[in-house]
């Protein structure tokens, strides 16, 4: 990726990526809590709690999302032939894109159907995908698994992942490692960055200078955290 699109994109993240990040503070799809943090299903305790489902009930964020997402294709200038989206938070909005795009439209399950045709991609046969380009659309890239896990399903069947968009990312160093060492690699662009929704986060006092401090050392290291938080 040359210096100039990345800057671009930087521009993208920090128009369209700002307007969302006020918009999940608000309606409540991004929550922090540094003092009392959230316990994720991992077992972990987090600072942050990201439920994207909440901007379904919007219908003008939903299209706000797909409209970040098309903007992003045009700067990175990839025209895939394909949209796909995770099972199961990345199809409404792998719906909306493709729809606006006039694209096909299929989606990734976590694993294949134990019954039936036991497909793990629905929507496209396997056979469908030799050397056609798809764009997979996430909600959230946390760790990456389940993003990653759609990827290779993808690629399996001979389908060429380049790109996976998400509305937000925490910004894992986990998941930029995991994407990396995917053959071929795989790039992953969210709309609104973790550094992004700190700033709005701060500036519209949803938090105040010691906690910017705290969250920033969970991004750091986010699996000893609460941990090491603790032992202060």
């Amino acid at each position: 990726m040359t210096s100039v699109i990345e800057k671009r994109l930087r521009e993208v993240q920090n128009n369209l990526g700002r307007n969302l990040a006020q918009s999940a503070l608000k309606f409540e799809t991004i929550k922090l809590s540094v003092d009392e943090p959230f316990t994720w299903a991992s077992g972990y305790k987090m600072p942050i709690y990201n439920d994207n489902r909440k901007f379904l009930a919007v219908p003008s964020l939903r299209k706000e999302i797909a409209e970040a997402f098309a903007e992003l294709l045009k700067v990175l200038e990839f025209f895939p032939n394909v949209i796909a989206g995770t099972a199961t938070a990345g199809i409404p909005h792998a719906t909306t894109l493709s729809d606006m795009l006039g694209l096909p439209l299929c989606y990734v399950r976590s694993s294949q159907k134990d019954h039936g045709l036991c497909n793990q991609i629905e929507g496209l046969s396997a056979s469908s995908f030799s050397e056609k380009t798809v764009l997979v659309v996430e909600d959230l890239i946390s760790t990456g698994s389940s993003s990653i896990n759609a990827c290779k399903a993808i690629t399996d069947v001979g389908g060429k992942v380049p790109y996976c968009f998400a509305i937000f990312s925490y910004g894992m160093q986990k998941a930029t490692d995991a994407f990396a060492s995917l053959s071929p690699s795989c790039i992953p662009i969210s709309i609104m960055t973790y550094d992004i929704m700190l700033d709005e986060a701060l500036k519209t006092k949803y938090i105040n200078e010691e906690e910017l401090v705290a969250l920033k050392d969970w991004k750091a290291s986010p699996f000893t955290w609460w941990e090491d938080r603790q032992k202060k």
